[in-house]
């Protein structure tokens, strides 16, 4: 039995203790394994009105691709492009979605201004897909820890994000917990996606904020997604809410994944191990949990038996890689300029330009390795915004590291090539007794370009540094050369 036929579903939905009547909306198909949740806003049951529209509409949409879905779950990565289809179909409901609630809007003055969040989430086969607009939310508990997958279109957390103000001023803002995106109340609207792998043991719980704004830190909620009885825990959350206040409806679904079968278990073993080495890596290490399922759904595994060359001098390169186990030697023709081991990585200026690889990569024994290509990485640049300022920052101080190391280097080299040739007077009775300090021309035409491109090979291949303080600017990288594909604006 695959995995997706052992998800679950539960879900409780309350008016609270204050509003007198319920606009929030779910729905749950378990048949297309779909989830969503709705928090309806606007007078006179405007909310009720376009949370159901929000609901039926995504429903309606997906239920029209199902045959895709299934082809997608029996392929899955193998299905080239097919992540992608899936996103545009989730996205593609809702602002249909919107559009339909904003034209029922215009039609009905009472109803005018109406709108409401939407959080969905579809398994299909290994992969769940996410699309969501507002600030209901969705949290993932997985290996005992709770992480919250998506972000808050709220006026609060923008002025959190950019910093502008500390938590004591933003608390004292009028309209801190107005929403920033809704379903409805323009004519479209930009919806976040987001592709994770399920794993066996896999906890989702979709809810509204009349549920999570009563939980101060997300750990509150680990021991109602921890146990067994799901129907029992969604009734637990929504009494929780009631007793601390019950200010504005309350709606939570769950969404559990069973135990799976033995691919699962491996597979989930590689996604915790692709999560490790992804976190400890200087040019992802400052991300968040939500931020490194971004770059995660994107990363790709090779495998490659001692002696496959991973990448080859001349080739254009698109990828960064990453070794996730074994071993990769960095190669200027058959000379082994360095060693990549696990958790290092190579060819990440790739990622910024098309460009001929001036030093080829061969698996010194046999080796798994993560790659990351450099369409994906443009499109989180162009997609999220915050996440594309930490990206870029850090890749700036991998290249100054980079820069640095070589100086470093060219410097040692430079220094070996002008040191005092000694051995005449060693060996030669006869020789003068002060030797020439510059060696023949000759010599020096074949030394320098050689150490010079060894040096820099060297350094191309390092993963670590310390801050550069050198200015001299340093030679092609081996790793990429020439011009190439400038940064997206």
């Amino acid at each position: 039995m695959g995995l997706a036929e052992t998800i679950s579903f539960h879900a409780s939905t309350d008016v609270g203790r204050q509003r007198e009547h319920n606009e929030d909306n779910f729905l749950i198909d378990k048949k297309l394994h779909l989830a969503v949740v709705a928090d309806g806003m606007g007078g006179h049951a405007a909310g009720e009105v376009a949370s159901a529209i929000a609901v039926r509409m995504l429903h309606q949409e997906v239920r029209k691709r199902a045959s895709f879905l299934a082809e997608y779950a029996k392929k899955g990565s193998q299905m080239r492009g097919g992540a992608r289809e899936i996103h545009a179909i989730l996205a593609s409901a809702v602002r249909l979605a919107c559009q339909k609630i904003h034209e029922e809007g215009k039609i009905d003055a009472e109803r005018r201004g109406m709108g409401t969040t939407l959080s969905a989430l579809l398994v299909v086969g290994s992969h769940g897909f996410v699309a969501h607009v507002g600030d209901s939310r969705i949290y993932l508990l997985r290996n005992g820890r709770i992480q919250q997958i998506t972000e808050d279109h709220t006026v609060y957390n923008e002025l959190v994000k950019r910093g502008r103000l500390t938590l004591e001023q933003i608390e004292k803002v009028a309209q801190k917990n107005a929403i920033t995106r809704a379903v409805g109340v323009y004519e479209t609207v930009e919806v976040d996606t987001l592709t994770l792998e399920v794993l066996p043991g896999d906890v989702f719980l979709l809810a509204s904020d009349g549920l999570h704004g009563y939980i101060n830190h997300s750990v509150e909620l680990e021991p109602y997604l921890d146990g067994e009885d799901g129907d029992g825990a969604c009734r637990e959350l929504v009494d929780l809410a009631n007793r601390k206040g019950g200010k504005d409806n309350i709606t939570c679904v769950m969404v559990r994944l069973g135990a799976g079968d033995a691919r699962d278990e491996r597979r989930a073993r590689r996604v915790e191990q692709k999560r490790e080495v992804l976190a400890n890596m200087p040019l992802f290490q400052k991300l968040g949990e939500r931020e490194l399922l971004r770059v995660i759904q994107v990363a790709e595994v090779h495998e490659f038996a001692a002696g496959d060359y991973v990448m080859k001098q001349g080739d254009r390169g698109d990828q960064l890689f990453i070794v996730l186990d074994g071993l990769v030697n960095i190669m200027h023709g058959e000379q082994i300029l360095s060693e990549v081991h696990p958790g290092e990585h190579f060819g990440e200026m790739a990622l910024i330009r098309a460009a001929a690889r001036s030093a080829s990569a061969r698996a010194a024994e046999n080796s798994e390795l993560i790659s990351i290509r450099r369409a994906d990485f443009f499109d989180i640049l162009r997609t999220e915004q915050e996440l594309a300022v930490r990206l870029l920052w850090q890749f700036l101080g991998v290249l100054a590291d980079r820069l640095d190391q070589t100086s470093r280097d060219l410097s040692t080299a430079k220094e070996e090539l002008m040191a005092e040739d000694v051995t005449g007077e060693a060996f030669d009775e006869d020789a003068p007794t002060h030797a020439s300090s510059a060696p023949p021309a000759s010599d020096d035409r074949d030394a320098v370009p050689g150490a010079a491109a060894a040096a820099a090979g060297a350094a191309d291949a390092t993963t670590d540094g310390a801050s550069p303080s050198s200015d001299e600017p340093p030679p092609a990288s081996p790793d990429t050369a020439g011009e190439g594909a400038a940064l997206p604006s």
